[in-house]
């Protein structure tokens, strides 16, 4: 089968075969990255996508380096783990989407600790996904700016509460357009001397939220290009993710313009990619498979990279690359050095992309998600049940090879295997099973303590997302990103927090609630250790869940918002060393205690 909508050698010659231009010489560019959030390699106008116009973001493979054969992880923090650090993802802590399990190792050195560290500005606007606490922080890990949010879904688009600093402020606006307006004023701010800014977008992630001048676009627009399971494809969700993608290419050109407007489009090196496959079932390029497979439209993600004074135009680089070679590509184009002495699953794609003569050595780059693991040669694909596909007459992976090439599927499955046991032991080293998801009501939460209590970032967030529900407490919604917590009606419930104290001091407490004027005046009793702390749900504020939010109905995992208000509970002392952070309710005089979104525990100065 060939792959569907390919239109390439149309689009190599609307690229052309342009040349690095003579003589000049590269100075150490500025960097500027995005990164989509669950876009497809099918989403683009320039991979073939006739129902959507990303001229924008087609015009930095038009301009630059397109790399066609590139693989991200099945979904969105070990993406992100693997191209900050260079590593496969299993190595670096990140094991989930949530409850701590996205949190990136902290002694795993980051892409922007190593820019930082050779005098260049650094800032992160969006979704950051690899922890939330300092020092997962991403100001801990190399960016001296961040203003977005830190969690992996974030439940409100339109007027979002974001973080900047560990501090929220409520924003107007969409949050795509937010996030970009404060990175064109970083941009601003330091288009006198090197800075990396790196953008990694919300959309099209879900919910369905789009502002509505994008929305009528595709409203009633007809959908041509149909998902590769056209029966699962739902054709609202597809006209509102194209939407979406239209949006964050009108937000790519307002960075590309405001390069040009300060005389830096040059010299800056431009980098685009998603995190993973596409979130629905849409038009993928005959893709078998969507975000959270190991297959091919799991994890075939668009590259495209510019700098016009340092990469050719118009290049196409058909080798096998992956998220794991962006850390050292990155820093060997800008000539810096990296952060840390790790080893790298990475390689410097530099001779690749500039075209220069190199002996490349043959590779196998791995795909792993729930424990199952695919593995990808420059020919073919073994997916995670031990079937070889060849990639160069069936990319939609329809007609299994392993009769007629036995001796190369049995490479490639023992290369799995050894792979399996390096990154996850011995005992799963044979097994081709997933790994069983945590039940409803287990103990899911990554047992990682949430660190509480640094100096230089005095005020840490305990979201509902990283607690631990007991007794009839649940979740607002499956999904504990962007979730609070609900149904708190017992003596016997509870919320816990694991978390480690690092300094012994005075903290002030804050919950973020919700509770019907009528149950107001529950006494709650929040401790650690032989320290306690009592205090009285009130007043009532019961809003109504917000309307203005989403475009479609949002998917049922993913709780509906409302405002939430603080509650100061007052001060404690924390002794340092780790533990159960509790709260629960020891009178309750209505129906239940309260909704619950979070928890704030600020270091308080000494006295």
């Amino acid at each position: 089968m060939k792959l569907q909508g390919t239109v390439w050698l149309a689009v190599g010659l609307w690229w052309g075969l342009g040349e690095l231009p003579v003589g000049l010489a590269a100075a150490r560019p500025n960097v500027v990255i995005f990164l989509a959030d669950d876009a497809g390699w099918g989403d683009y106008s320039v991979s073939g996508n006739q129902q959507v116009r990303t001229p924008h973001i087609d015009s930095l493979a038009q301009e630059g380096v397109s790399l066609e054969r590139f693989y991200v992880c099945p979904v969105c923090s070990p993406t992100r783990a693997e191209f900050l650090t260079g590593r496969y993802h299993p190595r670096t802590g990140v094991s989930g989407v949530s409850t701590g399990h996205e949190r990136l190792n902290l002694d795993e050195a980051t892409l922007a600790e190593a820019f930082r560290a050779a005098g260049y500005a650094t800032g992160a606007f969006g979704k950051w996904h690899n922890g939330s606490q300092w020092p997962y922080h991403p100001l801990a890990r190399g960016f001296q700016e961040f203003f977005g949010y830190t969690s992996g879904h974030w439940g409100e688009y339109f007027d979002p509460p974001l973080e900047h600093h560990g501090e929220f402020v409520r924003e107007r606006g969409y949050i795509v357009d937010i996030c970009t307006d404060r990175a064109l004023a970083f941009i601003d701010r330091h288009r006198d001397q090197p800075f990396l800014c790196y953008i990694p977008f919300t959309t099209p992630h879900s919910p369905w939220a789009v502002p509505d001048e994008y929305w009528r676009r595709f409203r009633d627009r007809p959908i041509t290009q149909r998902a590769t399971v056209p029966d699962q494809e739902r054709l609202d969700e597809t006209r509102c993710v194209l939407a979406m993608l239209e949006n964050q290419d009108d937000n790519v050109g307002r960075v590309l313009r405001k390069l040009e407007e300060h005389g830096r489009g040059d010299n800056t090196l431009v980098l685009y990619f998603s995190d993973n496959g596409p979130n629905t079932w849409r038009w993928n390029g005959g893709l078998k498979g969507r975000k959270g497979t190991t297959d091919e439209g799991g994890v075939r993600s668009v590259c495209f990279l510019r700098w016009r004074a340092g990469l050719p135009r118009g290049r196409r680089v058909p080798h096998l690359a992956g998220a794991i070679d962006l850390l050292p590509t990155l820093t060997s184009l800008a000539g810096i050095s990296r952060v840390g002495d790790k080893p790298l699953d990475g390689r410097d794609l530099t001779p690749l992309l500039r075209g220069d003569p190199v002996d490349w050595p043959e590779r196998l780059l791995f795909s792993s998600w729930n424990r199952n693991v695919s593995v990808c040669s420059q020919t073919h694909r073994l997916d995670h049940q031990g079937r070889l596909y060849d990639l160069r007459h069936d990319p939609g992976q329809t007609t299994p090879v392993n009769a007629a090439q036995p001796e190369l599927a049995a490479r490639m499955q023992a290369a799995a295997r050894a792979w399996r046991r390096e990154m996850f032991g011995a005992e799963d080293a044979e097994s081709t099973s997933p790994r069983p998801k945590a039940a409803t009501g287990s103990r899911s939460v990554d047992p990682r303590p949430f660190p509480v209590g640094y100096r230089e970032f005095p005020r840490t967030w305990l979201p509902a997302r990283d607690g631990e529900p007991l007794g009839g407490v649940r979740r607002s919604a499956s999904a504990p990103n962007s979730s609070y917590f609900v149904n708190w009606t017992s003596l016997d419930d509870a919320v816990v927090w694991e978390i480690d104290v690092h300094t012994t001091g005075r903290y002030a407490a804050e919950l973020y609630y919700t509770c019907p004027v009528a149950d107001a005046g529950s006494t709650i009793e929040l401790s650690f250790g032989d320290s306690r702390l009592r205090g009285q749900v009130q007043p009532g504020w019961d809003p109504p869940l917000y309307t203005n939010q989403d475009t479609l109905p949002r998917p049922l995992a993913e709780s509906p918002m409302k405002e939430f208000r603080p509650l100061q509970l007052g001060t404690m002392v924390l002794k340092k060393g780790r533990g159960p952070l509790t709260v629960r309710a020891v009178e309750i005089p209505g129906r239940e205690v309260m909704h619950l979104r979070a928890l704030s525990l600020t270091l308080l100065p000494d006295e």
